[in-house]
């Protein structure tokens, strides 16, 4: 019996040891496989060319131009670096492309861009993407270190985009800490420059800012682009125009040692003015009735205190609206397009060329009279007689009592003082008072008239962040009848350093936009996609935009 046993537990033991060594092998194979899954990308023979790697080093070094076979690097506007022909297998990115139009692609939409991006490839494991990941930031990262003279980092830093019609990324460097050179490898059908979606490289002013545009490099299937990450590397992705083809890219960074930057440019901020000495009958010559009626601007101040924004339609009289709709459309008025294309691309009016009837527009918008509207459509302290609130009826109660007390203690000091010299000591200090409120607090406001068409837009920035302050935004629109949402144009209203969107203001005739925003409120104004400009030429919008201030 005890022998019996013995053999069944020796079995036992025996069957559990050939299960953990079958257990082994299989995780062998299943390793074995997991790393025979990646497929080997063979990067283009100039890698292996010590001779052309040592020309394009030191062409590089000397920011100079140098071309050999399927390399091209050129230094202007900054150093960029071409080479068709990257992966040598034709098979090998026919089925890299298969593996990364099968991935989850999600859309992206800011100020900046619009197009659809793939999940994190630094971790998927299909064979050609894994194969690629491995020979850039592999073999190719010590190659382009060489050409550098700078240590890269083994960062992986890849993701896959999709641009189709409409898709675009404007203007901005690619500067953020670590990253030193910018990689795209394009996997495109044939691609021409009408079909858009080039990458376009811009020239700087003194002031490192971009001016305009001045190469374009078309997409082409299998070419890889490098340039440097700079003070100065500002390009775009131009807005792809083509309605059936579709961008595809792998794009990333290889990261290192950052270059020097200067300080960054500072814009000076738009002068702003107080109100022009204008009374009441510019509102009634201009505005519709009923919004210069007292207790409807009560209703309209209720509504806005509770939402700190309102569309007032109609705002305009009918024949006021329409004199300066028509006037807006005359040869006569110069439009200059504002930039830098980092921050800002619109046209606005030129003053001194404006028909007398959108002059008259823009000083109503100045105007004492309209300041006083605005302040009681809002409830801000836009106008000397705009109705104090709690916190400023007990300053001038202190106020007050401070004169009574100063009044009083005078009398003691001072006993057979005249009438007149205790008048004059009043008058003092109420002028005294009066001047403080005035350095303290005056209303002023800033504005332009712009006018929208393809290609226009704003963007968020570090600076306008800093200079973020209270403000009443007013926007006014004009000849936007048959404008659509989907061209863009709209004003998107976000928190700072956050996507979430608070509020979007959409261009429509004669509805005057208010929006009151603190200091964590920012603004821009979506681009304005070939969609407004494809079935209808030089169709355009026009806007009268004004901040007030308390």
């Amino acid at each position: 019996m005890l022998s019996k046993l013995f053999i069944n537990s020796a079995m036992s033991s025996k069957r559990r040891q050939v299960e953990c060594v079958n257990s082994d092998k299989k995780k062998k194979k299943k390793k074995e496989k997991k790393e025979t899954c990646e497929e080997t990308a063979e990067v283009s023979s100039v890698v292996e060319d010590e001779q052309l790697k040592s020309a394009v080093k030191e062409a590089w070094s000397r920011r100079t131009h140098y071309s050999q076979g399927d390399v091209e690097l050129d230094c202007h506007p900054f150093p960029h670096c071409v080479i068709k022909n990257f992966i040598s297998s034709e098979t090998f990115v026919e089925n890299l492309q298969s593996e990364l139009l099968g991935l989850n692609f999600h859309e992206k939409s800011n100020d900046l861009y619009k197009f659809k991006q793939s999940d994190d490839l630094r971790k998927r494991t299909e064979p050609h993407i894994a194969g690629l990941r491995s020979a850039l930031f592999g073999r190719f990262r010590s190659w382009l270190g060489e050409v550098l003279g700078v240590e890269l980092e083994p960062t992986v830093d890849i993701s896959c985009a999709r641009y189709e019609y409409t898709d675009v990324l404007l203007c901005h460097d690619d500067e953020l800490e670590g990253r030193r050179v910018a990689f795209i490898l394009y996997l495109v059908p044939p691609w021409q420059s009408s079909d858009g979606g080039t990458l376009d490289l811009y020239a700087t002013n003194s002031n490192f800012q971009p001016q305009s545009v001045v190469k374009s490099l078309v997409p082409s299937w299998n070419t890889l682009v490098l340039f440097e990450v700079s003070p100065v590397s500002f390009h775009q992705v131009s807005e792809v125009l083509s309605q059936d083809k579709c961008r595809l890219s792998l794009s990333g960074w290889f990261h290192g040692p950052s270059l020097e930057r200067p300080p960054r440019h500072v814009e000076p901020p738009v002068p702003r003015s107080p109100h022009l000495p204008r009374d009441e009958t510019l509102l009634l010559e201009w505005v519709n009735p009923v919004y210069v009626d007292i207790s409807y601007q009560e209703q309209i101040q209720e509504e806005f205190e509770d939402s700190s924004e309102i569309q007032l339609k109609d705002f305009l009289k009918e024949e006021k609206f329409r004199e300066v709709s028509e006037a807006l459309r005359l040869a006569q008025i110069q439009w200059v397009r504002r930039g830098p294309a980092n921050k800002r691309c619109y046209e606005v009016a030129s003053l001194d060329t404006l028909p007398q009837c959108v002059s008259a527009c823009l000083e109503l918008l100045r105007s004492e009279a309209f300041f006083l509207l605005l302040s009681n459509f809002t409830g801000l302290r836009l106008h000397y007689l705009c109705p104090a609130d709690d916190d400023d009826d007990d300053d001038e109660d202190k106020d007050e009592n401070k004169e009574k007390d100063m009044k009083e203690q005078g009398d003691a000091e001072a006993p057979g003082s005249s009438t007149e010299s205790s008048s004059a000591a009043a008058a003092a200090a109420a002028a005294t008072n009066k001047s403080r409120d005035s350095e303290l607090s005056t209303p002023e406001c800033c504005g332009e008239l712009r006018r929208w068409s393809h290609g226009g837009y704003t963007l968020l920035h570090d600076g306008e962040a800093a200079r973020a302050e209270y403000a009443l935004d007013l926007i006014l629109p004009f000849g936007c009848a048959d404008w659509q949402s989907e061209f863009g144009g709209f004003t998107y209203y976000v928190a700072n350093e956050e996507d979430e969107e608070l509020l979007t203001v959409y261009p429509e005739d004669n509805s005057l936009a208010l929006v009151y925003r603190d200091k964590e409120t920012l603004k821009f104004v979506k681009h304005v996609n070939h969609k407004s400009s494809c079935d209808s030429a030089g169709r355009a919008f026009y806007d009268f935009s004004f901040v007030y201030y308390e």
